[in-house]
């Protein structure tokens, strides 16, 4: 009996222990749940309230130091520059920016070329970082990131550059050549010649003007706004009317074919534009007694089906490294070729600008000595029900899908005779 109590005993007095030792830890529990964590600490508890949201909406990059120059917070978008790299600031100057702002409590502002993270060009990250105090203890880094700012103020830089150089060179022809006519005034012969010079300057100085006027509007406007279908054998019209006395002058066969039902949604003239300098530059650049082909067809896209027209010269051909540039405002293959047939640089600019407020490309293909196919890539116009030409309607699965039927077949513009199908350079 004596031993029964005596378990019973240690029993109850190991019940009581366990009671008291679950007791306790549980109150140490809660007791470091109720410690604040060194994240909390870094954010909630350190920075001034409303801090955070408003670093949140900024669109400079944000970074709050603390005395120990750790981050205690930092946006994401300066995680993506590159600026925090292991709770530190990676950026030596900014770091020495933020001590020297702590010491004395002055705002200072700097501008840095930081390198680039994960290119291996070595192409720079133009910064502005700006530093102010914040609160007793913590310091406010914000970076603005400048890259492209800095691109396009040197492109308007090379721009006005450019634009100042092709004016300058018509009009000062303009000047000597009326110094020359008054110096001849009793020679009507040398009158004449000096005059027909002056015309041609005067027109070289109209188109520059005009070209700019019209870089600048499809730069600005939506073209979509006044979008219309329009038909590609129309503008394929306009711009074989455009050139037709200078293919006519050089005996440049025009060819066409396979542009009938094809119609393209967007601005009339920026569209007629565009086509119409690419065909005057095929026959601008083509040397005499050759062919000029433009061809049209439907291709299908996932996002709905593309027209495509391609303008196929047999000129001198385009060089790899020229490729690469000749869409590029005012870059010419040959300056003084350019000079001679009055180009400006600009045509394939506004036909780049054009195909890319459409909603579609321009591509090059060229070989040297064989010729050059520009090809513009457009969507085409949403086509309902239209009437044939009888008069009847028809559903858009009647109509021809573009190829080349008995009346698309090519022909000559200058004389209206038949040709082959023009043969477009892949």
């Amino acid at each position: 009996m004596n031993v029964d109590a005596a378990i019973a005993a240690v029993a109850a007095i190991a019940g009581l222990c366990t009671g008291v030792i679950a007791v306790l830890a549980f109150r140490w529990s809660e007791r470091d749940q109720a410690k604040p964590t060194r994240s909390s600490l870094h954010t909630d508890a350190v920075l001034p309230p409303g801090v955070d949201t408003v670093l949140s909406v900024l669109r400079s990059s944000a970074v709050v130091l603390d005395e120990a120059d750790s981050v205690v917070k930092a946006s994401s978008a300066a995680y993506a520059l590159g600026l925090v790299r292991g709770g530190k600031l990676a950026v030596e100057p900014m770091l020495q920016l933020a001590r020297d702002t702590r010491r004395d409590g002055e705002i200072r502002q700097i501008e840095l070329d930081l390198p680039r993270r994960g290119t291996g060009r070595g192409e720079a990250l133009a910064v502005s970082a700006r530093v102010a105090p914040l609160g007793s203890r913590l310091v406010l880094l914000l970076v603005e990131d400048l890259t492209e700012a800095r691109r396009i103020e040197a492109v308007r830089r090379d721009f006005v550059a450019n634009v100042s150089h092709e004016l300058k060179t018509p009009v000062g022809a303009l000047s000597l050549l009326s110094e020359a006519v008054m110096d001849a005034s009793e020679d009507p012969e040398a009158v004449t010649r000096f005059a027909g010079r002056m015309q041609i300057e005067a027109t070289r100085l109209t188109n520059l003007v005009q070209e700019l006027i019209d870089l600048s509007r499809v730069q600005n406007d939506d073209p979509l706004e006044d979008a219309e279908p329009v038909r590609v054998d129309t503008l394929v019209a306009e711009a074989i009317d455009r050139c037709r006395q200078q293919a006519g002058t050089k005996q440049i066969t025009m060819a066409v074919g396979g542009a009938s039902d094809l119609r393209i949604w967007g601005n009339r003239g920026q569209l007629a534009a565009a086509l119409g300098n690419l065909v005057e530059n095929a026959v601008n650049y083509s040397p005499a007694r050759t062919r000029v082909g433009i061809a049209g067809r439907r291709i299908p896209a996932s996002g709905g089906d593309l027209i495509e027209i391609a303008v196929t010269d047999q000129g001198l051909g385009i060089s790899e490294k020229d490729r690469e540039r000749i869409f590029e405002r005012f870059y010419r293959v040959d300056p003084a070729r350019s000079r001679a047939t009055g180009g400006t640089g600009l045509g394939l600019a506004i036909v780049k600008h054009v195909a890319a407020s459409h909603g579609g490309e321009v591509t090059v293909w060229s070989s040297e000595g064989q010729g050059s196919t520009f090809t513009l890539r457009l969507p085409e116009a949403a086509r309902g029900r239209e009437r044939d030409r009888g008069g009847a309607l028809i559903a858009p699965s009647e109509r021809s899908t573009g190829g080349l039927d008995d009346e698309d077949l090519p022909y000559d513009t200058l004389t209206n005779a038949p040709l082959p199908a023009p043969e477009v350079l892949p």
